[in-house]
């Protein structure tokens, strides 16, 4: 059974340190960028899920945190992914209901929101929340009703932190894979005018994900209410899946 310290030490070993200039400049570390000061070993992500899939198994959940607490990317990467493959061990159609998978599932829900600003970047956020807040949305808990989970999205998307933003909209592509298209729509919408273009591109990229996995014609409701008024960016992705003519139709959509 594997530390977080062993963990750590591991992929320190593996530094790349021309790879990881690459991923600095890639991920806008620089003064004044979205990802300011943040840290990289220089690993590929299969190098991470490689971590993942020889530790999570029996890595302890209380040595978690240790992994998100950390300087390097990867670390904390490999940290959410372990949190990832956890729930979907108690996730599985034969858990859904079981007592002690949902008390499993809901402490992981619980860890990953106390330390929500650790993913701190968008790659984080993107490979991590589906998988455990989305998925959580659509299963039992012993935290809640649908108003508990509504309030938890609710904090998220009113936070400060744009990552948090993030997360309330992102975990929105688990939810519209499973055929539930009412998180995007209300995320969406909350997040209809926010300043960042990396919400601008998640919103979008969720609209795009409900239309094509749920119902395009929500999709087309949801521009026939609100493409006059979304940013561009965000009206691109939406409609990126929809035929060239009708794609330059809502470009065309004059500003209200």
């Amino acid at each position: 059974m594997l530390t977080a310290k062993e963990v750590i030490a591991y992929m320190e070993s593996l530094l790349n340190d021309s790879q990881r200039q690459i991923l600095m400049r890639f991920f806008k570390t620089g003064p004044g960028e979205y990802g300011e000061g943040d840290e990289f070993l220089g690993l590929k992500v299969p190098q991470t899920r490689e971590v993942v899939k020889v530790t999570w198994q029996d890595f302890p959940l209380n040595e978690v945190p240790k992994l998100l607490l950390c300087r390097w990317h990867e670390v904390r990467l490999c940290g959410l992914l372990i949190l990832v493959a956890k729930f979907e061990r108690l996730a599985s159609k034969r858990l859904e209901e079981d007592c002690s998978a949902i008390c499993g599932r809901d402490e992981i829900l619980r860890m990953y929101l106390r330390y929500a600003e650790q993913a701190n970047n968008w790659d984080l956020v993107d490979l991590s929340v589906h998988k455990i807040l989305g998925h959580w949305l659509l299963l039992p808990t012993s935290l809640g009703d649908r108003d508990y989970k509504i309030k938890v999205l609710d904090e998220l998307a009113q936070s400060p932190c744009l990552w948090k933003q993030r997360m309330s909209i992102v975990c929105s592509w688990k939810t519209s894979q499973m055929g539930d298209p009412s998180w995007c729509l209300r995320y969406a919408e909350i997040h209809l005018h926010h300043p960042h273009d990396l919400m601008h591109k998640a919103v979008g990229w969720m609209l795009r994900e409900m239309g094509k996995r749920v119902s395009t014609d929500l999709l087309r409701d949801f521009l026939h209410q609100h493409a006059h008024e979304m940013p561009r960016t965000m009206l691109r992705y939406a409609i990126e899946k929809l035929p060239e003519q009708e794609r330059t139709y809502w470009m065309n959509i004059k500003k209200r």
